[in-house]
């Protein structure tokens, strides 16, 4: 198979394997997360200092990403610029969270503040492990 001059193929999905499973895995616990900060906005509020005014978008833009993730996945094969692109967006919103919880931009509760330190190590590991995922592909 041959492909016309100046156009750039996706990397072959044969050692995408555990890219996709990686990028499941995040899609889906970014869903269920985007599901449980928008019913629970308002009962959480109190316990974590988190304003039901962030909360909202939050999970918005949650479930936004967890749409993205499962497509990016779907794939027949994942191109390499978008895993790229999975691995940025998830180190922004892991520093996203330690501005949060450091500059005291909102009135976290001690509980809201470990809440949140524990959604940027969760997302600093899918990063971390998409990025390996993506090196993987690149290797090939």
């Amino acid at each position: 198979m041959s492909t016309p001059t100046g156009t750039r193929r996706p990397l072959e999905t044969d050692n995408a394997g555990p890219l996709r499973t990686v990028l499941r895995i995040d899609g889906w616990s970014t869903g269920v997360f985007g599901v449980v900060m928008l019913a629970a906005a308002q009962p959480l509020s109190g316990p974590l200092g988190l304003p039901t005014a962030w909360s909202i978008p939050f999970g918005v833009a949650m479930l936004g990403g967890a749409a993205v993730l499962g497509l990016i996945a779907g794939y027949p094969r994942i191109p390499a610029r978008y895993a790229a692109y999975v691995v940025a967006g998830n180190t922004l919103s892991c520093v996203a969270l330690l501005v949060l919880v450091f500059a005291d931009v909102i009135p976290l509760t001690g509980l809201g503040t470990a809440f949140l330190l524990t959604g940027a190590l969760v997302v600093a590991v899918y990063a971390g492990l998409e990025f390996a995922g993506l090196r993987r592909l690149q290797t090939r």
